[in-house]
């Protein structure tokens, strides 16, 4: 016969097997999501699905620090964790983000034989990319139809991705990682594409789905030649270096950026 002393002490360690099975498949799906996060394309620009992997595989993880909590009452799931570092970054130009939609892409109205210049003027720093519209034509003259309405102005850069590479997402008015101009177009310049620091390039969900959302890259990244390149920083690089060195909100490898990075204005101008 089992004695009381005996079956609690049984109960016990059932119990601690238990709590020993979990913790150790949150670690598996813990080592399985940053794997995701930093090796792969997906969680990095995808202008939606990327989002869905990072935040199923979190769900998981709640689920198993709720059964834990459920076998010992004592102990309760781990809330998000948020950037305790000071935020340096000015505070955004008076003005609110103006929604905008057009039902399709404009027509060429720039010189692929010109240079073309975009100023991002960020609450962190302005930043001045050289665009190509010589490889890139239509995706340079996409970002000067919606300077010119004034498109991204107000507009949050939404995205940070640190894990296996430094890149910062940007513009999205919704900053929801799915918002677009109306339109898309095909995807230009991808023949042997490379993503060197200081690169700036569409972000899509798939081929051919470009709208308004580009991203820029402050670290060499391997990504393959899916996501048009069409510009490259020529100043401030140093404000991306910030941005990037604050890190995420959440603290994680991939999330919204823990300083406060608006797009006051965004101007595309013709060079002489």
């Amino acid at each position: 016969m089992v004695s009381k002393e005996q079956r609690q002490r049984h109960l016990a360690r059932a119990k601690h097997e238990r709590q020993q099975q979990r913790r150790e498949e949150a670690r598996a799906r813990a080592k399985q999501r940053n794997a995701l996060i930093g090796a792969v394309v997906a969680v990095l620009v995808v202008a939606g699905g990327g989002t869905w992997i990072a935040t199923a595989m979190n769900d998981d993880d709640k689920k198993s620090d709720a059964a834990n909590a459920a076998d010992n009452p004592a102990m309760e799931p781990t809330p998000e964790q948020t950037n305790p570092a000071p935020k340096t970054c000015a505070a955004p130009a008076p003005g609110d983000v103006v929604p905008q939609t057009f039902p399709s892409a404009p027509p060429m109205t720039v010189d692929p034989k010109a240079a073309y210049e975009m100023v991002l003027k960020t609450t962190c720093g302005d930043i001045t990319i050289a665009l190509d519209a010589a490889k890139a034509p239509k995706t340079v003259n996409s970002f000067n139809f919606l300077a010119e309405k004034k498109y991204f102005d107000h507009t949050s850069c939404h995205r940070l991705t640190t894990g296996g590479m430094a890149v910062l997402q940007c513009g999205d008015p919704t900053a929801s990682g799915s918002g677009g101009p109306g339109y898309e177009f095909e995807d230009e310049n991808l023949t042997g594409a490379t993503y060197p620091a200081g690169t700036v390039a569409m972000a899509n969900s798939g081929p051919g789905t470009n709208g308004s959302q580009f991203f820029l890259v402050k670290e060499a990244s391997t990504l393959p030649p899916k996501y048009t390149p069409f510009g490259r920083i020529t100043g401030g690089m140093e404000v991306l270096d910030k941005i990037v060195a604050a890190g995420t909100a959440n603290m994680s490898s991939d999330g919204p950026p823990h300083e406060n990075v608006v797009l006051n204005t965004v101007t595309v101008t013709k060079k002489p």
